[in-house]
């Protein structure tokens, strides 16, 4: 009983603190708890697309940086502290680059694709329950037009 009420409160706080995900700019309540229900200590892979805006859209003004910018410098922003804050909890990039084009499949148009690891579940879980992660991840918000994260497990 006690493990399903701190696993029921961590998804709410998620939830609180990220939205519900419903526009595609966070996780979704289901995805949260596709996430939340691996196992702890095993492996997970992340692998992000992303679609810059031409122009970044902050809908909290107090979020908001005094200049506009583009959804580019929007997103520098979120990964000047991103980054840093995945490898102090422990995860890893093993592919930050530039879409150039689909080779197999449907075609897509994204800007950027981004492959993070981490060692276990619960190190994914504690970038996005980190203070400075949850500050900066409105610039990412602004930044992406859309995007995409797929999970993998290893």
């Amino acid at each position: 009983m006690n493990a399903n009420r701190n696993f029921e409160d961590r998804l709410g706080r998620l939830v609180a603190w990220y939205g519900d995900g419903a526009d595609g700019s966070s996780p979704t309540q289901k995805q949260w708890r596709h996430i939340m229900s691996r196992p702890a200590d095993g492996p997970v892979t992340l692998v992000n697309f992303f679609k810059l805006r031409e122009q970044a859209l902050y809908r909290d003004e107090a979020i908001a940086p005094n200049v506009p910018g583009s959804g580019k410098d929007a997103f520098d922003r979120y990964a000047a502290v991103s980054i840093p804050t995945m490898e102090k909890v422990g995860g890893r990039f093993l592919l930050v680059s530039p879409f150039e084009a689909n080779f197999v499949g449907e075609v897509e148009d994204w800007d950027l694709v981004v492959v993070g690891a981490f060692p276990s579940t619960d190190v994914l879980l504690s970038l996005w329950e980190d203070a400075d992660y949850h500050a900066v991840y409105p610039h990412r918000t602004a930044a992406c037009d859309r995007q995409k994260v797929v999970v993998c497990g290893g």
